[in-house]
């Protein structure tokens, strides 16, 4: 009997010591709320308690009462951990928001929101309620600092952290996450304005780097924030990439598929421009009801045939195996 409590015990400790609430929120202003209502999905569902990840009708937002534009749900997931999430403005996956480039996970085609949670402090995270199919919680701007830790011979167990005018100069605030390849990043919402930074090995103020007089403002890295932006990646201590000729965030900005043309009078076509070597993916009408099917298509350019097809809006819905599927719309004129 010790044993089992003891079990249960280090389970209950391992539980809060890890657990962190996390509000996800979604302005939906502007949008023709769905009779099954505002829904996210994405891979922290299982954890939360959930049935599983990347269910699209199973996470349900609550409308504010005090600001009917806005839906939101707080779940209890591990912290230091790496989430990725959509909404979605019914309970079909045919219905989730498209994910503007500068949100995106961007690496292999992946066009999901993220979001690193880096806090056990006891309070609950927030980002602002983001517009729905857009970059920022409204009057916001994103701006995603990305510095390439290549050059350095060890990464600081405490971990990168970026610090600035936009959130007080404070070292330990703002911790970066990496997808690989040592180069860290993290979004940031904030004002248009003129802003300095300073990227951390570490989270104390003897940590930072030093920044080039060739590309440093009182010492510190700078940037006119004017629009949603992703900042070129740099090398840590350094002007520019850690390879040479680096400048730019160079695996973004690519769709893992899109349509041409679109809208069309006729027939369309669907040029996929991943690795994969088949696809599969479904035509659906504007009330979500499957149409036709293909799969194990090989060629990069599929015809999209607009035979028997009224002319309006469908939905094509690309299977991404453990991901949310990407969802690209075709109207018919």
């Amino acid at each position: 009997m010790k044993n089992i409590f003891l079990v249960f015990l280090l389970s209950l400790t391992f539980t809060t010591l890890f657990a962190k609430k996390v509000r996800f929120a979604v302005d939906m202003t502007g949008q023709l709320i769905d009779s099954m209502g505002v829904h996210i999905s994405g891979d922290f569902q299982d954890e939360a308690g959930y049935p599983a990840d990347w269910e699209s009708g199973t996470t349900h937002m609550l409308q504010d009462p005090l600001d009917t534009n806005i839906y939101s749900v707080i779940v209890d997931i591990p912290a230091f951990q790496k989430y990725e999430y959509k909404f979605v403005n019914g309970d079909q996956f045919y219905q989730v928001e498209y994910v503007p480039i500068e949100s995106r996970v961007g690496y292999l085609f992946n066009d999901n929101r993220w979001l690193w949670v880096d806090s056990l402090a006891n309070d609950t995270t927030f980002v602002g309620a983001i517009q729905f199919s857009q970059n920022a919680p409204k009057g916001l701007t994103l701006m995603r600092t990305v510095v390439d830790m290549l050059n350095e011979s060890a990464i600081a167990a405490e971990g990168v952290h970026v610090a600035g005018s936009f959130q007080g100069w404070d070292a330990k605030k703002t911790m970066l996450y990496s997808f690989g390849n040592r180069v860290y990043e993290i979004i940031s919402y904030m004002t248009t304005g003129e802003y300095e930074f300073k990227y951390h090995n570490g989270n104390t103020l003897t940590t930072s780097e030093t920044v080039p007089a060739a590309c440093a403002l009182n010492g510190h890295r700078n940037f006119g924030l004017t629009k949603d932006t992703i900042l070129l990646t740099v090398c840590f201590s350094g002007c520019s990439g850690c390879v040479l000729g680096l400048g730019t965030s160079n695996y973004f900005l690519r769709e893992r598929a899109y349509l041409s043309p679109n809208p069309s009078t006729e027939n369309t076509r669907i040029h996929f421009q991943d690795a994969k070597t088949s696809h599969s993916f479904a035509l659906l009408d504007a009330a979500g009801k499957t149409i036709r099917k293909y799969e194990n298509i090989i060629e990069n350019d599929f015809l999209i045939e607009s035979e028997n097809l009224s002319k309006g809006g469908y939905f094509i819905l690309i299977d991404n195996e453990n991901h949310a599927p990407t969802v690209l719309k075709w109207g018919v004129e």
